[in-house]
C-alpha cells in the first residue's frame, strides 16, 4: 500500500495543496452565496488556523514594509501587468502559480506607478482566501479609484452601503439563496459564535415602495462593478458571487478592492 504524500506546512501565503490539506473548506458554495445575500458580509470567514497564520505574516510585513498598504501598493500589485507573484492560480491565468513567495528588495522611495489610466484595475488571486471549496477561485480586483463613488452611491443609500457594502451574482441559472434561508446555514459558522442576533445590517424601510426604490439605487451603485465582472467572467462559462466590503470590514481601507468568488461551470452546464 502506497503511503499518502504529506504536504509541507510552511509559513507565509499558502499553496493550493496546503489549503486543501490543512485548511479544508468550511463552507459550501450555496452557503457562501447565502452569507453574501443575507446582508452581513462579516459572515464570510477564513479558516481560523489560516487567519492565525495570516495575522503572523501580516505582522512581519508591517515590520518590514511599514504597512500592509505600502506592501500591496508598491510591491505586490503590478499595475497594468499580469500577476506574476501569486502562489494560487486561476483558469483565466496565463502564468502558472509560483512555488515560493517572492522576495522583494526594499525600495528607498515609493515606486513610480506605470503610466496607465487611473481606472485600470490590478487583478490577482487572493493570497489569503476565505474558506471556499477547492473549485471556487477567490480573486481580488484592486483599483486606485473609489468604488463607493458619490456619482453612483445616492445620498439616500449612503448610510446603507457604508454599513452593508455592495454585492451581486452573475452567471447563475437560478436566483441566489434567499436571506430567509440564513438560519439553515448558520450552523456552519458555529465555531465563530455567529447567531441571528449578532448580525450587523442596516435598517431597511418598512414601506415596500420605498424599499424597492432603495434596492434599485443599491443595484445602480454596484452596476459598474457588476458589468466589469460580467465582461471578465463570461456568464456562459462562469458563475460568480462578488462583493465590496463596507468600511468596517476593510482590512486595507486605503486602497479599494472587490472580492470575487468564481466557479467555472462544468461542461454539462454550458
Amino acid at each position: 500500500m502506497m503511503a499518502t504524500a504529506v504536504v509541507e506546512l510552511r509559513s507565509g501565503p499558502p499553496t493550493k495543496e496546503e489549503l486543501e490539506y490543512y485548511y479544508p473548506a468550511k463552507f459550501t458554495w450555496t452557503q457562501l452565496k447565502t452569507f453574501i445575500n443575507a446582508g452581513d458580509l462579516g459572515l464570510l470567514k477564513r479558516d481560523k488556523k489560516l487567519q492565525k497564520r495570516y495575522d503572523e505574516w501580516s505582522a512581519g510585513m508591517r515590520e518590514k514594509f511599514g504597512s500592509i498598504l505600502n506592501y500591496i501598493l508598491n510591491y505586490r500589485l503590478q499595475w497594468g501587468e499580469d500577476d506574476r507573484y501569486s502562489m494560487l492560480s486561476s483558469a483565466l491565468d496565463t502564468r502558472p502559480p509560483r512555488p515560493e513567495p517572492p522576495e522583494f528588495i526594499i525600495l528607498e522611495r515609493p515606486r513610480e506607478l506605470p503610466a496607465i489610466p487611473p481606472g485600470t484595475p490590478d487583478i490577482i488571486q487572493n493570497d489569503w482566501p476565505y474558506s471556499v471549496p477547492p473549485e471556487i477561485e477567490h480573486t481580488l480586483i484592486w483599483t486606485r479609484l473609489p468604488i463607493f463613488h458619490p456619482d453612483l452611491v445616492s445620498t439616500r443609500i449612503k448610510a446603507r452601503v457604508e454599513k452593508d457594502g455592495l454585492w451581486g451574482f452573475t452567471g447563475n441559472t437560478s436566483p441566489p439563496p434567499s436571506p430567509s434561508t440564513l438560519p439553515d446555514a448558520l450552523p456552519a459558522l458555529a465555531e465563530w459564535g455567529v447567531t441571528m442576533d449578532s448580525l450587523i445590517q442596516s435598517e431597511k424601510s418598512d414601506d415596500p415602495n420605498l424599499r424597492q426604490e432603495e434596492d434599485n439605487l443599491v443595484r445602480r451603485a454596484g452596476s459598474e462593478v457588476d458589468q466589469f465582472i460580467r465582461n471578465r467572467w463570461v456568464e456562459k462559462e462562469w458563475e460568480t458571487a462578488w462583493f465590496v466590503n463596507p468600511p468596517r470590514l476593510q482590512s486595507i481601507p486605503g486602497l479599494a478592492h472587490i472580492h470575487v468568488f468564481a466557479r467555472k461551470k462544468a461542461p454539462g452546464e454550458l
